[in-house]
This record gives structure tokens, C-alpha cells and sequence, in this order.
């Protein structure tokens, strides 16, 4: 590889409309800030990129205010030593649409390779391999794809690829009947002919359009209706189209790979990153024998400015964010606990997530069956939700700032 080579990642972090299944969490907090395994949601494909080499930019694109991103892209720009930049959208545009309206600030830095990562999705991101396998199968795009189960695979891409040469031959999104148990990642490099790509998709609709002036042929309608001429959807316009035409290629993962859609995927996510911390970032994970410092098992994090008594019991999968107290006695395992939370002595909390600045009363118990797809299946308290002593919370959801003095389950407390 030449020097000269430079590579610029866009990660897609979407708008406050996209995270209304994330509520009561998404309130407080852009979706893509909420922290899984002690760090924010998209740090996790951030770190990720800085294992790219000649890595010159990485942009996230979305439509949340500027302020609300200023802060984090300034803080993690510092600590990885490497421009990271937000950029607005005016309006959503689709993932190709998005990337092609900051095309000129994109290829500002002359790359010969953009990554385009979307910020829900979680695993471990093997981008240095992924750009091996592009470079030798010499297309316009590789995806990342993995293996799933055929009762699941068609909530997702489904695609065929050649086994022998790895080339994409097929795209279907959502499809209704089973095609492949091959699914899209949302994890992507291209060679900067992806512009290209996607101005011949804008120049299709244009002629489209013309022939509709000249024509009342309803067919022709039908398939662009609805759709606004700057929207480019990658999956159904980019991939679907090029498929089979020796331009994009796959690479498969074999390692995890989930999607961020609910705060019960939040959890389990959290859980996968706290694992990889084990290979990647062992510093981060707690450890604790219960003599000066709290019993930890399995994998945890614990913010260095959280207290936690030394006869607690912490973990495994929890994850415990900056000024929390925990008192003598608790047991905390599967939750993520978020910032200035309160939780008094001998309380219980497991398949939870307790939201900024609640209290946890004694001998409370916080929980849930932990089935991450049932809508019920984690509790969530939302920010500053009281629980008080000897109340049971069990499968609930429950919205910022209420008090909960009797025993509840399978709610959502509005």
C-alpha cells in the first residue's frame, strides 16, 4: 500500500425521528451517546476506524443539532488524536443520499477509500481486514456480512454471494420469501466510484421524470412515487441494481453482530462490547474481591468517579457510568446503571437499565426475565424515577420522574 493512500470513514448516526423505539432513553440523550459498555454508542465503531491504517478523517453524518454532538466530537478528537467531525444534514437524504451531499467534503482529503458504517449496528468491526479483502477483489464496494438463522434473516439484507469469489449476486431488502441466510452488516468501503454510482441513480430518476411528462404510462410511476428525487437509499438503489455486475464484493465476519434498535438490544450489545474488552481494552474492566473493593464476576465496567461499597456484588455484564453510589449489599448483574444513580443498601437490579439520577431504595428490587426481544422483557426506568425501599419493579417500563411506592410488573407506567 502507498503511503499516499488515504482513507476517510462516514459513520451514519440518523436524527432524533429514527430513535423513537429507543424511548424513554432517547429523551435525554441522542441514541448514538447512550453508553454501552461504559462508552458512548458510537465510540464503539469510532475506536474501531483508528485501527484503519492512513486513516485521515472520520465524519459523522446525521440530523441532530450540531450542539448536541459538539461536545463529544471535540473530546474524542482529543483522545484519539485524529479529526473526527460532524456533519448536518438539512433533511434525511437515505444512507447514499447523505453521503452524497457531503461528497466534496469527503473527498477533501483525496481518499482512496471510504468506509461507511452505520451507528446501530454492533460488533467488532474488523475494518483493517475488510479493506485487505476489498483491495484484492478490486470491485467499487465491499460489504460486511454474516451468517444468521433462517427464521431471522429476513428482518434484515438478505443476499447471495459466490462462495468461490466472495462477489455480491444478489440483494434483496426484507425480503417476504426466504433467499439467504447471508445477511448486510450496514458496514461498508468503497472506492470513491461510489459517487458515481449514486449520481447514475439521480440521473435514472431524471429521465424517469421526463418520460413521465411524455407519457401516462402508470407503470412507470409506481416505482419512484413515493420516493423524493434526493433520497438514495443505499440497499434498494445502489446494491440491489449493481449486484451480479462485478462491482461489489462480500466479506463475512464469523465473530458477533447485532442491531441497536430497543433498549433491551441495548443491554445485550453492552454485553458483546464488554466481552471484547477482554482482547481489546482489558483496562477498562473492573476487578474486585470483596476485601477493599466490591466482588466482581464476569465482565464489568465501573467509572472511575462511581462508589460502590466494598460488600456489594457486581456483574456478570454490568456496567456502571460516572457518580453512581452503591451501597452495602447490593446485588447488580445484566443492567447498565447511567449517571448520578442512587442505589441503596441490599437492593437487587438484573435485566435493567436505570436512567440518570434515579434512586433505588432498600432492599428494592429492579428486574426483568431479560428476553432482549420481548417488548417488556428489560425494565427501563427513565431519568430520576424513585423506587422506594422494599418495592419489586418486575418487566416494566417506566417513564422520567415518577415515584413508584407500591410493587409493580408487566407495565409501562406513563
Amino acid at each position: 500500500m502507498e503511503n499516499s493512500e488515504k482513507v476517510v470513514a462516514v459513520i451514519m448516526v440518523g436524527g432524533p425521528t429514527k430513535g423513537t423505539r429507543f424511548r424513554p432513553l432517547s429523551f435525554n440523550i441522542p441514541k448514538p451517546l447512550f453508553p454501552l459498555a461504559g462508552q458512548p454508542m458510537v465510540h464503539h465503531p469510532i475506536s474501531a476506524c483508528k485501527r484503519i491504517p492512513n486513516l485521515a478523517h472520520i465524519y459523522l453524518v446525521g440530523f441532530y443539532e450540531e450542539r448536541e454532538f459538539a461536545l463529544y466530537v471535540s473530546s474524542i478528537s482529543n483522545e484519539l488524536k485524529l479529526p473526527v467531525r460532524y456533519l448536518k444534514e438539512d433533511k434525511p437524504r437515505g444512507s447514499a443520499g447523505g453521503l452524497y451531499y457531503f461528497r466534496d467534503i469527503i473527498m477533501d482529503d483525496s481518499p482512496s477509500h471510504i468506509f461507511l458504517l452505520n451507528c446501530d449496528v454492533c460488533c467488532s468491526f474488523p475494518l483493517p481486514a475488510m479493506l485487505d479483502a476489498h483491495k484484492r477483489y478490486g470491485g467499487m464496494g465491499t460489504m460486511l456480512v454474516i451468517k444468521v438463522s433462517a427464521e431471522s434473516a429476513n428482518q434484515f439484507g438478505e443476499l447471495v454471494a459466490d462462495p468461490t469469489t466472495n462477489e455480491l449476486l444478489h440483494y434483496t431488502e426484507k425480503p417476504e420469501t426466504f433467499v439467504s441466510n447471508l445477511i448486510n452488516c450496514g458496514v461498508y468501503v468503497f472506492t470513491p466510484n461510489i459517487f458515481t454510482a449514486i449520481d447514475d441513480v439521480y440521473i435514472g430518476r431524471e429521465g424517469i421524470a421526463n418520460l413521465r411528462r411524455l407519457s401516462n404510462f402508470e407503470t412507470l410511476q409506481s416505482a419512484t412515487r413515493n420516493i423524493p428525487a434526493d433520497f438514495v437509499r443505499l440497499d434498494q438503489d445502489i446494491l440491489s441494481p449493481l449486484a451480479g455486475k462485478k462491482q461489489l464484493y462480500t466479506y463475512e465476519t464469523m465473530d458477533f453482530w447485532e442491531q441497536i434498535k430497543t433498549p433491551g438490544m441495548s443491554l445485550k450489545c453492552s454485553e458483546l462490547y464488554l466481552a471484547q474488552f477482554r482482547y481489546t481494552s482489558p483496562d477498562l474492566l473492573a476487578c474486585g474481591d470483596g476485601n477493599k473493593s466490591a466482588t466482581v464476576s464476569g465482565d464489568v465496567y465501573i467509572h472511575p468517579s462511581a462508589k460502590v461499597h466494598p460488600s456489594a456484588k457486581i456483574g456478570p455484564n454490568v456496567s456502571i457510568s460516572a457518580n453512581v453510589r452503591v451501597g452495602a449489599g447490593v446485588r447488580l448483574s445484566g443492567c447498565i446503571i447511567l449517571d448520578d444513580v442512587e442505589i441503596m443498601e441490599n437492593a437487587f437490579v438484573t435485566n435493567s437499565i436505570i436512567g440518570w439520577k434515579s434512586s433505588l431504595g432498600r432492599w428494592s428490587h429492579v428486574q426483568a426475565d431479560g428476553n432482549y426481544n420481548a417488548r417488556l422483557g428489560t425494565t427501563i426506568l427513565g431519568e430520576a424515577v424513585t423506587v422506594e425501599d422494599e418495592v419489586v419493579v418486575f418487566n416494566c417500563i417506566v417513564l422520567p420522574n415518577k415515584t413508584l411506592n407500591v410493587s409493580v410488573q408487566e407495565e409501562i407506567i406513563l
